[in-house]
């Protein structure tokens, strides 16, 4: 094997991606694999010049593929002039570091990519925290590549440096150290985030988690829903940072709706573990909404991975309601039928345009309340703070002012039946 040299400095902006057909993997769904590496390169700002498909039999422990394909895949790479090789698998630390020291050419897997985007697309501090842990322990064990994302800190205090201590042996103090400062400052984010979670439950508003695969138009139902400024752009991850906003019911019931973190096929373990806090929105709330893309030649994959993500967030599931968005842009009649076929219950929307949405909400409403029994109170006249709180937590069904009390019906959840108890007569 050639070492070859690297230009270290050289600006990557070409890419030539390497789909990976893995056992028992068919040629559709392989390709989908590779159509969705090109929209993560893409989000990454770098041009495809190049693609191609490798039928793995079995993974090799020096370049996870032969060498003779490998310098094939090598040789096309640089015959369109890209910078790097994309390869759409998880490589370890020795597999990578062997494909750049073959080519002369930065060579990243499916995890740098992920982490790359996300890091581009983290803005509150917690994310920056966590994205930042998850890129430092990926590059830890990569520190002898030609092309590494890893800053290279220079400096110290006296006597920092041992006498004769190699810059590798420097270097990998310098990340440990910078591993240990991002968990401390992550771990008092996260305090603060339980807290201000901790805050929000004592509240007892019914929350809702939206969840769905990366790109499905979560954000803008949050938008469109709410009325909340939150990014919306099509692009893979383009919310990074989850986002909560209160929407009230036509009864008046105040509930919490979260965005979250777009799931994927074979998110990096790190993030998965990185964003558990962020995750934990759906395994706290009270309802999920699924959002499918209707127009997605992937949706039965899609489907499964986001409800594999979540049977590992919450085992044994959440209620959930189903709904199929950007179904404005279904022309074909036959293609709905099929998807209503699979899943009867789920609605049919356009976060876009509006479409459904009046159903959607009316449903949320619907399933929140599901199993919560209907009471009859009676307040004095004085506590109208009693029936505020009632309109906030619970579904009022009536209300009637008499002589010294107002006597009000309301399905309350059986959650907050405690904090009404001493108002509860019967009926």
């Amino acid at each position: 094997m050639t070492d070859k040299s690297v230009d270290k400095d050289k600006v990557v902006d070409k890419a030539y991606l390497v789909g990976i057909r893995e056992p028992g993997v068919d040629e559709r769904e392989a390709a989908a694999h590779l159509e969705e590496l090109a929209e993560l390169v893409d989000t990454m700002r770098l041009t495809v010049v190049g693609s191609e498909m490798v039928q793995l039999k079995a993974p090799q422990p020096r370049l996870l593929i032969g060498s003779g394909k490998a310098d094939e895949i090598l040789a096309a790479a640089k015959a369109a002039e890209a910078q790097c090789v994309v390869i759409d698998f998880d490589l370890s630390p020795s597999q990578q570091r062997n494909w750049e020291k073959l080519g002369g050419l930065c060579v990243i897997d499916r995890q740098e990519v992920i982490l790359d985007i996300f890091a581009a697309r983290a803005s509150t501090r917690e994310a920056v925290l966590q994205v930042g842990l998850a890129r430092m322990e990926y590059s830890l064990p990569r520190l002898t590549r030609a092309w590494t994302h890893l800053s290279r800190q220079r400096g110290g205090a006296k006597g920092t440096r041992g006498e004769g201590e190699k810059q590798l042996e420097a270097d990998r103090r310098l990340a440990l150290n910078r591993i240990d400062v991002l968990k401390a400052e992550l771990k008092e984010v996260q305090q603060r985030r339980d807290t201000q979670r901790s805050r929000r439950e004592k509240t007892q508003i019914p929350v809702i988690a939206i969840v769905g695969y990366t790109n499905v138009g979560k954000s803008s139902l949050l938008k469109n829903l709410t009325a909340a400024e939150v990014l919306v752009e099509d692009k893979l991850f383009a919310t990074l940072d989850p986002t909560t906003r209160m929407i009230q019911l036509p009864s008046k019931q105040k509930v919490l709706l979260s965005d979250t973190v777009g799931f994927i096929r074979k998110l990096p373990h790190k993030l998965v573990a990185a964003f558990k806090s962020t995750l934990e929105e759906a395994a706290l709330a009270d309802l999920v909404i699924h959002v499918l893309d209707a127009t997605s030649e992937h949706i039965e994959a899609q489907w499964r991975t986001t409800m594999d993500l979540l049977e590992e967030l919450c085992p044994g599931g959440k209620p959930t309601v189903t709904v199929y968005n950007k179904s404005d842009l279904l022309g074909d009649p036959v293609l709905k039928a099929t998807l209503r076929a699979a899943r009867p219950d789920a609605l049919f929307i356009s976060a876009r345009s509006g479409e459904g949405l009046d159903a959607l909400v009316a449903v949320i409403e619907e399933r929140i309340n599901e199993g919560n029994p209907v009471v009859k109170l009676r307040l004095p006249h004085a506590r109208y703070d009693v029936v505020a709180e009632l309109y906030q937590r619970a579904k009022v069904v009536s209300a009637k002012h008499e002589d010294d009390d107002t006597v009000v019906t309301a399905r309350i959840p059986e959650k907050h039946m405690k904090a009404f108890a001493k108002f509860i007569v019967p009926n």
